[in-house]
């Protein structure tokens, strides 16, 4: 995997700079942050659905044997 050293990160902040101009850089820097941040956020609620979801179906094995022993109850009554 490549990596990007100082002098790549410094092109890339001059060329943007010159592209969209000295003042709407910051605004451009945060619009891109607010965008990583959602993106953060999203990834994040998924990963808790499923994780929940996990605990869910790790559950659900006792839900069957307490089924069973219901079943097994009332076959004995």
């Amino acid at each position: 995997m490549p990596q990007i050293g100082w002098l790549e990160i410094l092109f890339v902040v001059v060329v943007s700079i010159l592209v969209v101009g000295p003042k709407d850089f910051p605004i451009m820097l945060k619009k891109i942050g607010n965008w990583i941040g959602a993106f953060k956020n999203y990834f994040s609620e998924i990963q808790n659905s499923v994780t929940n979801s996990d605990n869910f179906i790790d559950d659900e094995p006792s839900f069957s044997k307490d089924f069973e022993k219901l079943k097994n109850k009332k076959k004995d009554e």
